[in-house]
């Protein structure tokens, strides 16, 4: 997994995918094999000792995951400034983006989307490693878009689990934070809660939990009500609420 080389010598580095606060994502191609990659570029003085932490956490807990919707990590490399991680390459993008993009989807293809994403969790619940921030932003899409091909992305806050013992750590996104996170003691099913509020999402473009503040989101959450109130539920299947709820 972590080379003693240097990228370079194992790989030829292209175009900027996109850029965040402590790095950057760029096309990589591997020189043996020709296949195409993404390599994150993380600047260790823009990351602090909790997010190296973070980092070496999603290394070690992708390292033994193998699924065909679980963005592959092939290797990483370290130099005195950088951080490089070589997965998978998703050309298509954030499904958060995708949804801005139509507003909302039919049944049948949040039908496919969501099978994906709980095959995803499935596999990683019975490897005993629960993700804590699933949200269209970790949810990446082929350059086709189709989304039985989805990949789910930021193992940084995921965790090894043990069945008998409960989380107690806050951590996650308002939107789709579980109440049982907020009350710090939780188990895996804190990621079953986030595909409901997803698909709550992508069926009506709207969030079930709703603020002008975190604060006032998180207070909606703690109390879990949410309505299908809105006259764009009038076109989902008695099913599809059921499935949300």
């Amino acid at each position: 997994m972590q080379h003693a080389g240097k990228l370079r010598d194992h790989y030829r580095i292209g175009k900027m995918l996109g850029s965040g606060a402590f790095g950057e994502v760029r096309v990589c191609v591997h020189r043996d094999s020709g296949a195409q990659r993404a390599v994150k570029v993380l600047r260790k003085s823009h990351m602090d000792e909790d997010e190296k932490k973070m980092l070496f956490n999603e290394i070690n807990n992708l390292k033994d995951l193998d699924h065909p919707n679980i963005l592959k990590m092939f290797e990483f490399f370290e130099d005195e400034k950088r951080y490089y991680i070589v997965t998978d390459i998703c050309k298509g993008g954030e499904l958060f983006d995708e949804i801005v993009a139509r507003g909302k989807f039919t049944e049948n293809d949040a039908a496919v989307l969501m099978k994906q994403v709980l095959s995803c969790i499935n596999y990683c619940h019975s490897n005993k490693i629960v993700h804590r921030d699933l949200k269209p932003e970790n949810i990446l899409l082929e350059q086709n878009k189709e989304f039985d091909q989805i990949k789910i992305i930021d193992f940084g806050t995921s965790l090894v689990f043990d069945e008998n013992k409960k989380l107690d750590e806050k951590l996650g996104t308002p939107y789709y934070i579980a109440p049982e996170v907020l009350a710090k003691s939780y188990g895996p099913k804190c990621d079953i809660w986030s595909c409901g509020v997803i698909t709550y999402i992508i069926l009506s473009g709207n969030p079930p939990f709703n603020g002008a503040s975190d604060q006032e989101i998180m207070k909606k959450v703690k109390k879990g009500d949410f309505s299908f109130q809105d006259p764009v539920w009038q076109n989902v299947t008695a099913e599809g609420k059921d499935f949300i709820t």
